[in-house]
């Protein structure tokens, strides 16, 4: 009996089975190409064209533009008219404020960042916001420096800031910044800051902000009897990484503004001195602070610390003669940098907010100056584009998740001092008010921009290559031709 029934429910199986629709073939090794199978990348991955990197940077950039200062503002915060003589300058005014202070080490960043995009994009709207901020920024300075001569402090809290610079964080990267843009300037003679309507026009060849700006650089920040830059913070004879940026590419790029090759060697050596306290070989990245003395050195390594080193590194090898006799330790150690990083990028394309410890955040800004280094040393020929091709890639697509509708950039770590603990790392919040993320996404749009339009990413057997020959074969590569068509997959 019990056979009996055991049969009975086979059979009306078998006749539920025949009477059911017919769904598509077993999906096996036999019967389809597995390893096409879609993997399920938590960001984009595979081709990626420079319109789409456009539409990132024009969606960020649509965002800062809506916040900059138009000028200034008087004590009721209402804007003064531009046919308004500013000089000599009212007590109550001031300059008017956006979502971004219009001088500040990020924004520094900034304005060098749209030059790149000016340059890699034609669009001259980029070049034209640095041309607005600066020359209002300028104009401020030598009306408020003026008019509160004879008081302790600037009335504006800002302009006490650029006008009795006290850390590097307040005049390196906007140095840089001022510099480049009027070098842009140059040949046509115009180094004079001249302001629309009846502004008044100053002659700035002298008492320059560049020049206020770097004698705080050069003369004003604290150093080590080797001339390392320092601070006494958090401790007495604290290195910080973050001072390699905030201070050696100024330097070095004094060497081109002033003419003069004494700072092309200032800066070397001390990119070598950082290096010497800074450099932890066994796992090629950077620490993030050093204190001078110590046998047993705090060693966290901080994510957007790392990457201004790593900027560092390529703003001096782009700025430093080809001949100079440190551009090889130089361009060795951008080397090493790179290839201890890339073992560290996550699956997703982002770095961890502590490079080595995995349970840390994923962090943008660091992500976005990562992406722009690399794929800027791939341009210079100083890294190889099919090693780090789709590295500097993958990074751009995370980096793309992080831009919101409006075009502000999340996932940003906000402004960090130096602890020597995880924890301090591990719970800084993050914000897309924190304008550390604006230049490096900026910077890191308009140098895949330049990279998609000399190299051409395919996907060959389901992984992202960089190529130097267009592959125009549309199917899935699998083999590559000397005709540039590409063999499909069988």
């Amino acid at each position: 009996m019990k056979k009996f029934i055991l049969l009975a429910v086979t059979t009306c199986g078998l006749v539920a089975c025949n009477n059911a629709p017919q769904t598509a073939e077993e999906v096996n090794d036999s019967t389809t190409p597995l390893h096409l199978l879609k993997p399920d990348y938590k960001v984009p991955y595979g081709e990626l064209t420079a319109d789409e990197v456009k539409a990132d940077l024009e969606r960020v950039f649509s965002y800062i533009d809506s916040e900059r200062p138009k000028g200034f503002v008087d004590a009721d915060g209402k804007e003064v008219p531009d046919n308004k003589r500013l000089y000599p300058l009212e007590e109550g005014i001031t300059l008017q404020r956006g979502a971004f202070r219009i001088a500040s080490y990020e924004w520094g960043i900034t304005y060098q960042a749209l030059l790149a995009a000016k340059d890699a994009t034609g669009d001259m709207r980029y070049e034209e916001y640095v041309f607005h901020n600066l020359t209002l920024l300028t104009t401020a300075y030598y009306l408020f420096k003026e008019r509160d001569a004879s008081k302790s402090e600037v009335a504006d809290a800002q302009m006490e800031q650029v006008i009795h610079p006290r850390a590097l964080d307040d005049c390196g990267t906007m140095c840089t910044a001022m510099m480049k843009w009027m070098k842009r300037y140059e040949s046509t003679g115009e180094h004079k800051t001249t302001v629309e309507g009846d502004f008044v026009h100053f002659d700035v060849t002298e008492d320059t902000l560049i020049n206020n700006y770097f004698r705080f650089v050069e003369h004003g920040q604290y150093r080590l009897p080797d001339g390392l830059f320092a601070r006494h913070r958090p401790q007495h004879n604290t290195v910080w990484l973050d001072d390699m940026y905030m201070g050696i590419p100024t330097i070095a790029y004094a060497g081109i503004y002033f003419n003069d090759p004494k700072f092309f060697d200032e800066a070397a050596t001390m990119f070598k001195n950082f290096v010497k306290r800074m450099w932890v070989p066994e796992k090629k990245i950077y620490r993030h602070g050093y204190v001078e003395g110590l046998a047993q050195q705090p060693t966290y390594h901080w994510a957007r610390a790392n990457g201004w080193a790593l900027l560092t590194t390529v703003e001096i090898l782009d700025m430093l003669p080809e001949n100079h006799p440190d551009r090889e330790f130089i361009l060795n150690q951008l080397r090493e940098h790179v290839a201890g990083l890339c073992a560290l990028q996550s699956s997703e394309g982002f770095w961890h907010q502590l490079l080595d410890r995995t349970d840390s955040y994923l962090e943008t800004s660091a992500t976005a100056i990562y992406c722009y280094a690399i794929a800027h040393a791939i341009r210079k020929g100083w890294l190889e584009g099919i090693t780090y091709g789709g590295v500097a890639q993958l990074a751009w697509h995370a980096i793309s998740t992080k831009i919101t509708e409006e075009g502000k950039v999340a996932g940003t770590c906000v402004g960090t001092g130096m602890a020597f603990d995880p924890a301090f790392y591990y719970y800084r919040p993050v914000s897309a008010a924190a304008a550390h993320g604006y230049g490096p996404v900026i910077w890191a749009a308009a140098e895949m921009i330049n990279l998609l339009c000399e190299w051409h990413p395919r996907t060959n057997d389901s992984g992202l290559h960089y190529y130097e020959q267009e592959q125009k074969n549309p199917a899935p590569l699998f083999y590559l031709t000397e005709d540039g068509q590409g063999e499909a997959v069988k």
